[in-house]
């Protein structure tokens, strides 16, 4: 394993370097040829021209990016700094230092560390998802990512209970930490939410394959087609391993129980998306419960990121018409007054789903599906008019007389959140507490109300961000180890 060594000091790249460039994001291949595939979006810049973005980084005192921004504590400032003087290897080094998976989040994650970006408040902010993505690249073209085994095992076994990004952070971390960890996947490959949630035209599943071997080398052991609590007992968990982290993710969707809603052609966004992805890995679809967009008019309700995700997804199936509604009004184009710097901006978002065409509407509320011959044909919809509060304090809206309306529908996807966790035979089995919005209760620590059994990611915090869930990981893996090795007192 080659040592870790923080840089003695770094500084800012270029004093002036945010004065003299502007900035430049990532090349996106034509709307016109990328809608016939489900390749990759974004493309790469030459190196030359990331070490340049890296120049924009300024002296700005407190780094936001990192101390506010960035819910893993990726070390910006640093980082630039070492792409600006081509130090590329310890860039790599910094960014694996605070992120097992920056390949990915590098391609997918929001980036609120640009939202936070103090540059951000007069100028477009450092492109720092994309100089994460070009260093992590460029450390996996010159064959600088290699496995890490541990140098000694300690005895200890571990089981993790679901493979988004949560259970792997921890199973690297637990894995290189020298304990014997098995991870169970209900699903019939490893991968959560990067698996069978993210199309592939924003996250293609080599890249995922990739780092998986990775960890397959250092020891961790995955297993699939496995459901916790069900082909393995509760019991038999506890008996056979020394600490039990559960990692499941917040898969209960929320639903929208307004009449009609037992009509045909109306399915939760995410079994849209997962048969698609099985489709790209080569999975045959039964007919009878394909989900296609093909040749349909298809309305999507939701306007997050699955609702955008649904939106690309049909448009490459080849959906004559697409609209996508939200009960939310419309954001505005620039930072509200309420809303300032470094909080996360509510503004109008364009998604590259977006870009390749769809109708938006928002203020929306859908009253009553319609049909014939049980099969989705219309929605009964009404506008709606929001004020400021409501009685609880809250933003609260009225329906406006009159401005009822239809809209034409041969699929309906819902993409309206998640509720919780599954509460199944595994939670149920190990009788672990939950809190009042149905998500794991967790305590310091990330112990579960059981003893020896741990639990982070989005069963705990509800539906989030990945990399919300990758530093919700690397946390439960440090306090699981604490744990086994009798370094604090549980």
């Amino acid at each position: 394993m080659r040592p870790f060594r923080l840089p003695k000091r770094c500084t800012v790249p270029k004093p002036t370097g945010f004065l003299e460039y502007t900035r430049e994001d990532a090349p996106k291949r034509p709307v016109e040829v990328r809608v016939r595939d489900f390749r990759e979006i974004e493309e790469f810049l030459p190196w030359d021209r990331v070490e340049r973005q890296a120049a924009r980084c300024m002296d700005c005192g407190i780094p936001f990016c990192h101390v506010y921004g960035c819910p893993v504590k990726n070390r910006m400032p640093d980082f630039n700094e070492l792409v600006y003087r081509r130090q590329w290897r310890r860039a790599l080094d910094i960014l694996h230092s605070t992120n097992n998976f920056p390949e990915i989040t590098g391609r997918i994650c929001p980036a609120p560390c640009e939202a936070a970006c103090t540059l951000s408040i007069h100028q477009p902010p450092v492109a720092i998802r994309l100089i994460e993505l070009e260093i992590v690249e460029r450390g996996w073209r010159e064959g600088w990512i290699q496995p890490q085994p541990a140098e000694e095992r300690t005895g200890k076994k571990v089981a993790i209970v679901g493979s988004g990004p949560a259970g792997l952070a921890a199973a690297q971390q637990l894995g290189r930490n020298g304990h014997e960890v098995v991870v169970f996947e209900k699903a019939d490959r490893i991968g959560g939410i990067l698996r069978y949630g993210i199309p592939d035209f924003k996250l293609e599943k080599w890249i995922l394959d990739r780092r998986l071997n990775q960890m397959r080398e250092e020891g961790v052991r995955f297993e699939t087609g496995v459901d916790a609590g069900t082909d393995l007992s509760p019991r038999y968990l506890q008996r056979t391993f020394d600490a039990i982290l559960i990692t499941a993710g917040a898969s209960r969707p929320r639903d929208l129980n307004i009449p009609g809603r037992d009509l045909g052609g109306i399915h939760f966004a995410m079994d849209f998306l997962v048969q698609q992805n099985k489709r790209n890995a080569g999975d045959r679809i039964p007919k009878e419960q394909e989900i296609l967009a093909s040749g349909k008019k298809v309305v999507v309700i939701g306007g997050g990121d699955t609702g955008s995700d649904c939106v690309g997804t049909s448009r490459r199936q080849g959906a004559i018409d697409i609209c996508q509604i939200e009960i939310l009004p419309k954001p505005a184009d620039v930072r509200p007054a309420d809303n300032p710097w470094p909080v996360w901006p509510k503004v109008l978002k364009t998604s590259t789903s977006h870009e390749e065409g769809c109708t938006r509407l928002w203020s929306i509320l859908t009253r009553e599906f319609l049909g014939e011959g049980g099969q989705v044909k219309k929605l009964h919809c009404v506008k709606l008019e929001w004020t400021d509060t409501g009685q609880s304090g809250k933003p609260a809206f009225r329906e406006i007389p009159g401005s009822d309306f239809e809209l034409n529908a041969d699929l309906v996807l819902l993409s309206l959140g998640f509720l919780h966790t599954e509460h199944g035979p595994l939670v149920e089995g190990l009788k672990i507490s939950a809190d009042n919005a149905g998500n794991l209760a967790v305590q310091e620590g990330h112990r579960t109300s059981v003893p020896g059994i741990f639990a982070a990611g989005d069963c705990v915090l509800g539906a989030s961000l990945v990399v919300r869930a990758i530093m919700q990981g690397r946390e439960a893996a440090a306090d699981v180890d604490r744990y086994l090795m009798g370094k604090e007192n549980y």
